[in-house]
């Protein structure tokens, strides 16, 4: 089997309402679309949302390096996922996000060849409920408290709160949350590298009253020798985020003691061949995960829910950006029920593709 065609599509999708992190505000999901193609038939979907403050790729970027990729992917066997993975890697540094969605395509082809659900191809079974969490996005105390209301009626049974500002606001954004909640609600935290290294345990300590799981990427990615001593200390659970991509990454980090668990997302793991090894590393080493996104469609995230069902260590979903689209133009994929419950496919490959009509209306960059 070879590739004889690719398509890529830039996919930009108006947010219900902006998304606010401490990095920046967003409006659209400015995703990429890839359709990989064989000459027996097959065809294998994949997407990916670059994120310019996280990966430093944009959609534009993603586009163009994209075609870099496919030019040397042509050819090459699609069911030798490491090899394809080496010729991204040889292509051009970096670039995880595009990469993630030749990626996830990749993987969907080499299910529907085996006539396996993707899950199963990755020898995970169905013997968990995944429930995802839904975000607060950074606003005033009051908003942000009357946002976890709303979360609490439409059913969902953890939330996750941005955070990343001073102590005094951060503290009061969290007091209000609990407030308005209660105190039986699971609240999980991310501080985006919010936080000076400095100053990120007085404020874990403040916080740790009110009950918080974990706290996602407390400091700067790129000051993460001071995390293992905040870990140490910490009376809330430290969850390496930006400052792990890969599996490089994660063996530094666990070697560091660094961390208590760790997000893997297929955009910053350059997809699922190296968040397996991201994977088998935090097994290693005894530790809990959570599988989280960017601003991905259904599409991306079914990609994603199989990668949960592949490792009973995964315990922790954050699957939540699909319902913050304006749009949805995928066919099949995950479903949403009450309470954040996930239902993963069981079509074989990934089980998920995109409306033709929709891509039809979408700037079209075919390599072949």
């Amino acid at each position: 089997m070879k590739i004889n065609q690719i398509e890529i599509y830039p996919s930009p999708i108006k947010l219900k309402e902006p998304f606010i992190i401490s990095l920046g505000s967003h409006e659209y999901a400015e995703n990429i679309i890839v359709v990989i193609k064989t000459d027996n038939g097959l065809s294998g979907y994949g997407e990916c949302c670059p994120f310019k403050t996280i990966n430093g790729e944009s959609m534009e970027s993603g586009c163009v390096v994209g075609k870099y990729l496919a030019q040397n992917l042509l050819g090459k066997n699609p069911l030798d996922i490491a090899e394809c993975s080496s010729v991204m890697d040889a292509t051009i540094y970096g670039n995880s996000s595009i990469k993630s969605a030749f990626d996830i395509a990749l993987y969907d082809i080499a299910a529907q060849n085996a006539q396996l659900p993707l899950y199963a191809f990755l020898k995970g079974n169905k013997n968990k409920t995944i429930l995802t969490d839904y975000t607060i996005s950074i606003d005033s105390a009051d908003k942000m408290a009357a946002d976890a209301k709303k979360i609490i009626a439409n059913g969902f049974q953890f939330i996750k709160v941005k955070l990343g500002g001073s102590k005094e606001q951060d503290v009061e954004r969290i007091k209000k949350i609990r407030e308005a909640v209660g105190v039986t609600i699971p609240l999980r935290i991310d501080a985006n590298q919010g936080w000076k290294a400095e100053e990120a345990l007085d404020i874990l300590t403040a916080l740790a009253p009110y009950k918080i799981q974990h706290c996602e990427e407390p400091i700067p990615r790129w000051d993460f020798m001071h995390l293992p001593k905040i870990k140490k200390a910490s009376p809330i659970s430290i969850m390496a985020d930006e400052s792990c991509c890969d599996h490089h990454d994660a063996k530094r980090l666990i070697d560091l003691s660094a961390c208590d668990q760790i997000n893997v997302k297929l955009g910053k793991a350059s997809g699922i061949f190296k968040s397996l090894k991201i994977i088998q590393l935090a097994e290693a080493a005894n530790m809990k995960m959570q599988i989280g996104g960017f601003l991905e469609s259904r599409l991306a995230f079914t990609a994603s829910a199989h990668l949960a069902l592949s490792s009973a260590n995964v315990v922790h979903i954050d699957f939540d950006s699909p319902l913050m689209l304006k749009e949805d133009h995928v066919i099949g994929g995950i479903s949403y029920g009450p309470n954040g419950e996930i239902t993963v496919p069981e079509q074989i490959g990934l089980g998920a593709s995109v409306d033709e009509n929709y891509l039809n209306t979408l700037q079209k960059t075919v390599i072949k």
